[in-house]
């Protein structure tokens, strides 16, 4: 994957309710996430709680009314997630935390921006 591209939100359907729902992460979905002490780490360490948190935070974004226990049913109605499910929400909370730490990647970037100057 190059640098340009981004990781397609994840789309969930309810089945029963025709509700759609558009999983994906931002600043302020992450920052609501380690506001609650949700580290990345607990999804592999401590799997059966950190994978339902991880679930919940990918809809912050979009779904911000959401409940945790609607999203917790919603997981359970699912079934789990699929190792290819996973792997799309690691990635996409992975796109935006590193999105907070480079935004400019260069010296060049960082001097086109006009609004704000640095003196090192």
């Amino acid at each position: 994957m190059s640098d340009n591209e981004r990781v397609k939100p994840l789309r969930i359907t309810d089945n029963d309710t025709g509700s759609v729902y558009e999983l994906d992460f931002c600043r302020e979905s992450i920052a609501f996430a380690e506001g609650r002490e949700f580290q990345l780490e607990d999804v592999t360490n401590f799997p059966v709680t950190g994978i339902p948190k991880l679930w919940y935070y990918a809809f912050r974004m979009n779904h911000k009314n959401l409940a945790r226990s609607q999203t917790d049913a919603l997981l359970e109605k699912l079934g789990g997630l699929t190792d290819e499910m996973l792997e799309r929400l690691l990635l996409l909370y992975n796109q935006a935390a590193l999105s907070n730490s480079s935004v400019f990647q260069s010296k060049d970037d960082l001097a086109k921006n006009a609004k704000v100057t640095v003196e090192l």
